[in-house]
């Protein structure tokens, strides 16, 4: 089963010789938040090479499989990544609208009421809120 992430490139390691005919190189990516994950993958053989055009703070794509072993009875689990995508940065305020957070509840035409109308609390007696 396949799966994917995005995340920024937090730090990549040297490829490793494990055997005379393996190989394994692992980086990891860091996917912000409240509480920011560092999520570490693994690349074999002829894939180890894939993390080479990449450079640590760049925002990335990872498709990865998930793999599971038992050695002495002990369990292991890799995340074994499979393929690479760049994904372009933009700039803060391209992606938020006027340079804030992004969040704007009202349409662009919306006016406001003016505050010299002659509404009164007693208008609204009727309604359940």
């Amino acid at each position: 089963m396949a799966f994917e992430t995005e995340g920024i490139v937090y730090k990549i390691f040297d490829t490793e010789n494990k055997t005379p005919s393996f190989q394994a190189r692992e980086f990891v990516i860091k996917q912000d938040g409240d509480y920011p994950q560092f999520i570490k993958f693994q690349l074999t053989q002829d894939r180890c090479d894939l993390i080479q055009n990449f450079e640590e703070g760049q925002k990335i794509k990872v498709h990865f499989d998930l793999r599971g072993r038992e050695w002495n009875e002990k369990f292991f689990t890799n995340l074994n990544a499979w393929r690479l995508e760049r994904i372009e940065q933009t700039s803060e305020t391209e992606d938020k609208p006027d340079g804030k957070d992004g969040f704007n509840p009202l349409p662009q035409d919306f006016e406001q009421a003016d505050s010299g109308s002659d509404l009164n609390a007693e208008d609204f007696g009727d309604l359940p809120f």
